[in-house]
């Protein structure tokens, strides 16, 4: 039913500068996988095998990793080192991706609505790359987020409680609690500062979307920062329709921030000792 996963990842990616002045912030590693293959593992375990990426210039590096490099190939071929290429081999049997290019910043709305040539008239998720989030089941964030959809069929935002001094980073909702895990959303604030939050529930880099969100992003004049912003999109669907918030079974590290990077580095590095 959704087969289609919208990764934007045309941003500069500032504050990993100077690393990221000619590598996409995406393609940094937690120990030995970059960012946006967590992501693509993620989407293609919730059973989406489309895979739309919205890039941007010095991106090139995505396109490359989600293709065959031959003398790589040829020079390990036969040695116990082709083990490492299992996971992406895996991927791009099992996956098709197709990339588009945001030409100017405009923000997260604008790159949403860029991918629509991707996407289509169909439903979809939206992965941040840069939040990265683990579980402990073989149940993955989007996976529990495609089965919500299914029964709800509508468009579903991850959320999670931050503290209250720092909501200012995040979109924040609230709305009427359904169950202990589902808010149906009925205020939607982007960054916010602390007196005019409605609540420190906050928006993460997981969506699951409806299509019409595309007519609405078009014509979304821009908010915070004089961007164009999904969450001023949503808060329009959410007061014509229903928008659902889901508090995720799952741990998510901010990998745009240095604190939040080296902390999931430090968790997946020390996974990976335990499993050997």
């Amino acid at each position: 039913m959704i087969k289609k996963c919208l990764f934007p990842a045309a941003g500069y990616g500032t504050r990993f500068l100077p690393a990221t002045k000619s590598m996409p912030k995406e393609m940094l590693p937690i120990v030995n996988k970059p960012l946006i293959q967590y992501g693509v593992e993620e989407a293609l375990e919730a059973g989406l095998s489309d895979m739309a990426i919205v890039t941007g210039r010095g991106k090139r590096a995505m396109e490359d990793h989600f293709d065959v490099n031959y003398e790589l190939e040829h020079q390990i071929k036969g040695s116990d080192k082709e083990t490492y290429l299992e996971g992406i081999r895996y991927i791009m049997d099992n996956c098709t991706f197709s990339y588009t290019r945001q030409v100017e910043m405009k923000g997260l709305g604008h790159a949403i609505l860029t991918g629509e040539t991707l996407i289509g008239d169909e439903p979809f998720a939206v992965v941040l790359a840069d939040d990265l989030c683990l579980v402990e089941s073989d149940v993955g964030v989007l996976s529990q987020m495609v089965k919500l959809y299914k029964q709800f069929r509508c468009s579903i935002v991850a959320i999670e409680e931050v503290p209250m001094d720092e909501v200012h980073k995040y979109g924040v909702i609230s709305g009427e609690m359904i169950r202990d895990d589902i808010y149906q959303i009925n205020t939607m604030v982007e960054k916010p500062s602390t007196e005019e939050a409605p609540s420190n529930l906050a928006i993460i880099g997981r969506y699951i979307l409806t299509p019409d969100i595309f007519d609405i992003l078009r014509n979304t004049t821009p908010g915070v920062g004089g961007e164009i912003q999904i969450t001023d999109a949503l808060m329009q669907q959410a007061s014509e329709g229903c928008v659902l918030g889901y508090k995720f079974k799952g741990r998510r590290f901010d990998c745009g921030s240095v604190h939040g990077f080296v902390e999931a580095t430090n968790h997946c590095f020390k996974s990976l000792e335990e499993q050997r």
